[in-house]
């Protein structure tokens, strides 16, 4: 078998955190994956200072995560969209939303994830494309 090697995703990896930068920035995708659009909702959901909202929304419109939209002119008023690529983002998240009701989650329930395909609830898993088998440490090497 061969040995992972943690320095064949180091690529990948350290593009990703770039683009998310700090911990707001997925705090931000998580709600609008919620259905959240508008600044005021974000800025009230996530009690951010209105300048760094503005700036990592910015970010998301630039690096193409998020759109905006103008939904009134007078005063200008903006929502911001998730893109395909920001919809895309969406396995990250619920990997995220596992892992932390698994190991921080501190004895609060976890939020339960029901599957509209098939009506049940769900846990979030990284499964092999191919077979369907769970995706683990140790289980994958570069190609």
């Amino acid at each position: 078998m061969k040995r992972t090697r943690f320095a064949d995703w180091n690529c990948s990896v350290a593009r990703v955190t770039d683009l998310l930068g700090d911990w707001w920035t997925p705090l931000i995708l998580r709600d609008a994956m919620r259905g959240i659009t508008r600044f005021d909702e974000f800025h009230e959901s996530l009690s951010l200072g209105r300048n760094t909202l503005t700036q990592r929304l910015e970010r998301l419109v630039e690096e193409g995560m998020m759109e905006r939209r103008q939904y009134h002119e007078r005063p200008p008023r903006y929502e911001y969209l998730l893109t395909e690529k920001g919809r895309d983002f969406f396995p990250v998240i619920a990997a995220m939303m596992r892992w932390g009701d698994r190991w921080l989650a501190d004895g609060d329930p976890p939020l339960r994830l029901r599957h509209m395909t098939c009506g049940k609830v769900t846990t979030p898993t990284v499964v092999c494309s191919v077979c369907g088998e769970p995706l683990i440490l140790g289980s994958v090497h570069r190609a």
